[in-house]
């Protein structure tokens, strides 16, 4: 009886091909710490847009409104790393409380971290005295080693650590002193953030947000 069987040249012909399909995939199973921070962090101010779009802050009986701009900015923490945050000042209280952070719609967390808590091992000091937690994602030092440096993170964007979207989605810069609702804090040029890696291999990356129209892109990367 005949039977039907590969032959040895077939089974070598196979091996090859799946140590090139093998050769070919591995590089890209290897983790993109900096694209995965890029994605994250785009990803972060454009949900910043998002609520800023969604909440309608504007009140006329309040002349310090506009202080309550939801923004994007970043704080540090006792062991020199550093988080962003995403939230609004609600209260015009000049600082962010806890329930005025946005929430992580992945797991109810809050996008906002304790600052000056540490950011590194189990974030065990990383919660609020309402006992909820931030999110996991704003820990951009502890996730992808991205440090500490003031005098490039924000730079073009006012002098300061964070940046704020009126309901149009328009960038603005120093809003949190404002007592007049004039606009008068919308950025006149591109706002671009610089994040260093502690890994010096890894290129810098810079986020670009647009004047006027708070478009955000990363530098070197097509638009999308």
């Amino acid at each position: 009886m005949r039977r039907n069987a590969f032959t040895m040249i077939e089974l070598v012909m196979v091996i090859v091909v799946l140590g090139i399909l093998a050769a070919l995939a591995l590089p890209r199973m290897e983790r993109d710490i900096r694209q995965e921070a890029a994605d994250n962090i785009v990803s972060a101010i454009r949900y910043t847009q998002h609520m800023a779009l969604s909440d309608n802050i504007i009140d006329a009986n309040n002349p310090n409104w506009q202080r309550k701009f939801w923004r994007f900015g970043k704080a540090g923490c006792s062991d020199n790393g550093i988080f962003y945050y995403i939230a609004s000042d609600k209260n015009s209280g000049g600082g962010i409380d806890e329930t005025e952070a946005a929430i992580d719609p992945k797991d109810g967390t809050w996008f906002n971290g304790v600052n000056g808590a540490s950011c590194e091992g189990d974030l065990s000091g990383q919660v609020f005295t309402n006992g909820s937690h931030p999110s996991k994602s704003i820990f951009l030092t502890k996730n992808y080693g991205i440090k500490e440096d003031d005098a490039t993170m924000f730079g073009g964007c006012g002098g300061v650590n964070y940046i704020g979207f009126d309901y149009l989605g328009r960038p603005h810069s120093g809003f949190t002193n404002s007592n007049a609702p004039d606009y008068s804090s919308i950025l006149n040029h591109n706002c671009n953030l610089t994040f260093t890696f502690v890994d010096t291999s890894i290129p810098n990356l810079v986020i670009t947000i647009e004047r006027e129209t708070g478009r955000v892109f990363i530098v070197g990367q097509d638009p999308s």
